[in-house]
């Protein structure tokens, strides 16, 4: 894809979202990296189920941590692989409060350090809580990537670096989520809705419906 056609194809979604953000409900960067742990394998409308409970009643590291892992359990059970995520949450929550004051840190290297916490959900606290331009590729961006052509690649970190060189930088920050809600909703796995695409012909996807 050639890059006056990338940048139309950002124009484009952007005309047609111009403020994305994640459907995950949070309401401080603590808030959204429990939410990320737990949305791993599991839907956003499922873990927002659960936290709108947890929040309530525990929506800081000490709080978590005093629920212990029995109590949080009963919060997260509705999760797909709760027992693994639930403690690695509270292993996270010790962690922030002995070596980052309780707040969550602003950098990758710190952010991966901490237990459940891979290079895709440390991309999607730089960008979502912190502002920063990286962008986050979960199965629905990678599908996307690659069907129309934007940014091919065999693995989710070559299509992050191809991402990274190909995405205009004025459309970086919103760009992980302009891709995650395409995916999510119009170019879906079984059979894209490509009649209702805002870049359809901008998409080099071979099998895309007329």
């Amino acid at each position: 894809m050639t890059p006056a056609r990338r940048r139309e194809l950002f124009e484009r979604l952007k005309r047609a979202n111009p403020a994305p953000t994640t459907e995950l409900r949070y309401s401080s960067p603590f808030e959204l990296l429990v939410a990320v742990i737990l949305s791993a394998q599991a839907t956003d409308k499922g873990v927002n189920k659960a936290t709108d409970k947890l929040f309530k009643v525990a929506n800081t590291p000490k709080a978590i941590l005093n629920l212990g892992l029995r109590g949080l359990k009963r919060y997260t059970k509705t999760i797909g692989l709760y027992n693994t995520k639930s403690a690695n949450i509270l292993k996270t929550c010790r962690l922030l409060i002995e070596q980052h004051h309780g707040r969550v840190p602003d950098n990758r290297v710190a952010l991966e350090a901490l237990p459940g916490v891979g290079r895709k959900t440390a991309n999607v606290i730089l960008n979502t809580a912190f502002g920063h331009p990286t962008i986050a590729v979960d199965t629905h961006i990678f599908r996307v990537a690659n069907r129309t052509g934007l940014a091919p690649g065999k693995n989710v970190r070559i299509v992050e670096e191809k991402l990274q060189k190909a995405v205009p930088d004025s459309y970086k920050k919103d760009a992980h989520h302009w891709l995650i809600l395409h995916g999510r909703y119009v170019c879906t796995a079984r059979r894209p809705h490509c009649e209702r695409c805002v870049i359809y012909d901008l998409c080099e996807y071979p099998a895309k419906s007329a």
